[in-house]
């Protein structure tokens, strides 16, 4: 518990009453990351599963691919820092991670793409399909898993789903900490993602949306809404996004001849 949350001294107002007591509130920590021995990045985030934390956040930058492409991989949680050491790669140009380019790559929405992005994100392919019962099912297990947030109230979720369950859930302060620690578990146990489904506790932006590509999981679902970029770029790239899921009802905003309705064995969008 100490990694995620810890118990916080707080005054509580209630039934018209000034009264002292405790919460559970959200730890949040800087970890910079070196690689080479040269500062890559900053991030802020929650100090949980901060290995899976740190290969998928360096995958889905494009310094690797490869759990094997990394010599060593250190973490110092008390001074803030993440020490990695890649096997005869120098890192790229600060610039091409935060300058954005216009790409080649067909598809309209590419021109938003950032330089890393451009090397990293992935058409998906999959033939997987899914129900609209299972879509909802695997929402609520993610929900109903997230002790983490019910406590505190200040995490975003993320799982790692078959079509029938709920194979490992993550959580942070960062929405795309949570998918990148989701990557660098996949990573570490070598776990194939042609058949998986991502389910996600937040907002889907271009940038989640370009996260899910980077893992390649080919069905995103959310309980809450994307955004118009979000859209084009999952129509780009190939990736079923579904919204919204609330109680029994969602919506599909792309690809959705992946979600099945077996009763009458046609798409299904439900809003």
């Amino acid at each position: 518990m100490g990694d995620v949350m810890n118990n916080q001294p707080i005054l509580k107002y209630e039934s018209g009453k000034l009264i002292e007591a405790e919460d559970m509130v959200a730890n949040e920590s800087a970890l910079t990351v070196q690689v080479n021995g040269e500062e890559f990045a900053t991030m802020v985030c929650t100090p949980s599963h901060m290995e899976e934390l740190v290969m998928g956040f360096l995958a889905s930058e494009g310094l690797i691919r490869l759990p094997n492409e990394i010599d060593s991989l250190s973490i110092d949680k008390d001074k803030g820092f993440a020490y990695v050491i890649l096997k005869n790669k120098k890192i790229s140009s600060a610039n091409f991670v935060t300058k954005r380019v216009i790409g080649s790559c067909c598809g309209k929405s590419r021109q938003f793409y950032f330089h890393n992005d451009m090397k990293t994100a992935k058409t998906v392919t999959t033939k997987t399909t899914i129900t609209p019962d299972q879509c909802i099912a695997l929402m609520k297990a993610m929900q109903d898993g997230s002790s983490d947030f019910q406590k505190t109230g200040g995490l975003h979720n993320t799982a790692l789903c078959s079509k029938n369950e709920v194979l490992v859930s993550r959580s942070d302060i960062g929405r795309h900490n949570a998918l990148d620690k989701i990557y660098g578990h996949c990573m570490f146990h070598q776990i194939s993602l042609k058949d998986k489904v991502i389910a996600f506790s937040g907002r889907i932006s271009s940038e989640v949306l370009l996260k899910v590509s980077k893992i390649g999981a080919g069905i995103l679902l959310s309980k809450s809404a994307p955004t118009s970029l979000a859209i084009e770029l999952a129509d780009d790239l190939g990736i079923t996004a579904v919204g919204f899921i609330r109680g029994n009802r969602f919506n599909v905003y792309s690809h959705p001849e992946r979600v099945i309705n077996l009763n009458d064995n046609d798409c299904s969008s439900q809003g």
